[in-house]
């Protein structure tokens, strides 16, 4: 049986393998490419920091680390939205992935707040 962190876990790394094809597909031109590797580093960072918080050794260091991916997750919605807001991409052509980044963003942002609140 599959538990919730391990569906979280594949789910943000296939997020993270959806944007690197994605990224792919971008313009060749300065802003696209600046913009995409923006991108790229910040979804990837959401898979790889989502996976090192499972692997926290106390409360205080998941904390410590979903706050990271929470700030990932928030800088990539960002990014996406740059891309749209740039003309560099249409909305429809990436429409996918911002409205995965945002609800993982919720997920991640939800389960920071469970764990501040849970601390003592």
């Amino acid at each position: 049986m599959v538990t919730k962190p391990e569906a979280l876990r594949d789910r943000s790394k296939q997020f993270a393998v959806s944007v690197v094809k994605f990224f792919r597909l971008l313009p060749r031109t300065e802003e696209g490419r600046v913009i995409g590797k923006q991108l790229l580093r910040s979804a990837t960072s959401v898979a790889a920091n989502y996976r090192a918080a499972g692997r926290s050794r106390s409360r205080a260091e998941f904390i410590s680390k979903i706050s990271t991916v929470v700030e990932e997750a928030d800088e990539t919605v960002f990014w996406i939205e740059m891309l749209i807001d740039a003309e560099i991409v249409r909305k429809k052509e990436i429409e996918t992935l911002l409205v995965e980044a945002n609800e993982l963003l919720a997920i991640f942002a939800a389960s920071q707040r469970t764990a501040k609140a849970n601390r003592s």
